[in-house]
């Protein structure tokens, strides 16, 4: 009997030990081989050919350059979330245009870049001009309560970590799946509109319409909770864990919610916006500061992720019924 509860509890500290590696991995490994890989950046203006050449020469890999004819057409992309920031030449000098609401962190690295920027027309033995002489302008800049998008990216972890506590108090409370469906929604929906007053109104996080943010909330949390609860009425209490192990333990680090998808090591990087904590962060980007630009990829990875969970409820009440197990959709109506 002593023998079978120490060989438990040894393999319980093993196996507690595990998930916290695997935790310690999850969380810090992305965050410690942070660097740009193909990040988009437009060039343009008569010398852009040369700057692309002089960027890839440099720094290999590390930018997707796109040439455009102007500054007003590098604007235009960087607007329309296809670049997170450009390098316009001109006679006079160059000048370094960034979008922080984008990514705080790329918007840095580019402005640290201009300072190794060349004068238009020099040789390769010319100085290095210092980084006042490389203007620098953020043309979508991040909320200005939140300049480095700190407060922003500590939105995902709570998002995530109260879709999964909803899930699994609905699974343990609510027996009927059609009422826990239904939970699931107006959870979403309270969520979604608790959470947007507190980013803007309170926190004074996200501009752009209440009512847009508030909706892109409840996608997200339905697309969390509906997701797990989903998965605990299809295969069990053991949907619970899959749903935690890839919502939290994969989809929280890979988010990018305080850098940017292109920094993270890859594939894992675009691996994060499939799932929904980091479509979330790229919906809510798009909707409070780029007019929704860029968002239609993102809302359908969570429209998806949402319509997916209620799916699975729905097959967990047919599961019920193929297995001829009550289920208690209804009240008893008193005699």
């Amino acid at each position: 009997m002593r023998s079978s509860l120490a060989a438990r509890a040894a393999a319980v500290a093993v196996g507690a030990a595990l998930l916290q590696l695997v935790m310690i991995v999850a969380f810090s490994w992305p965050a410690a081989r942070t660097a740009p890989r193909d990040v988009p950046v437009i060039v343009a203006g008569p010398r852009a050919a040369a700057v692309a050449d002089l960027l890839d020469r440099r720094r290999p890999g590390a930018f997707d350059v796109r040439i455009r004819p102007d500054e007003a057409a590098a604007r235009a992309a960087i607007a329309d979330r296809e670049a997170y920031g450009a390098i316009v030449t001109a006679p006079s000098g160059p000048k370094v245009l960034t979008a922080s609401a984008a990514s705080p962190l790329v918007a840095q690295q580019l402005g640290a870049m201009a300072a190794g920027l060349r004068p238009e027309g020099a040789g390769a033995s010319a100085p290095v001009r210092d980084s006042a002489s490389a203007a620098v302008q953020d043309v979508v800049a991040a909320d200005p309560d939140d300049p480095r998008g700190a407060g922003f990216g500590a939105l995902a972890l709570p998002l995530v970590m109260s879709g999964l506590a909803a899930a699994v108090l609905l699974t343990f409370g609510v027996p009927s799946l059609a009422w826990r469906f239904a939970a699931a929604v107006l959870f979403a929906v309270l969520g979604g509109l608790d959470v947007a007053w507190i980013a803007q109104g309170w926190l004074s996080l996200l501009p752009g319409s209440y009512a847009t943010l508030a909706g892109v909330m409840s996608l997200s949390i339905l697309a969390v909770t509906g997701t797990v609860a989903g998965l605990a009425a299809a295969v069990g209490r053991a949907g619970l864990g899959l749903g935690a192990l890839t919502l939290l333990l994969l989809g929280n680090p890979l988010s990018a919610a305080t850098s940017a998808p292109e920094l993270l090591p890859q594939p894992w990087g675009t691996i994060g916006q499939y799932l929904p904590p980091g479509a979330s962060a790229t919906l809510l980007r798009s909707a409070a500061f780029f007019d929704g630009a860029g968002g239609a990829g993102p809302l359908a990875v969570l429209a998806a992720w949402a319509c997916a969970g209620l799916a699975l409820m729905a097959l967990g009440g047919l599961r019920r019924r193929s297995r001829g197990e009550a289920v208690p959709d209804r009240e008893p109506v008193p005699a």
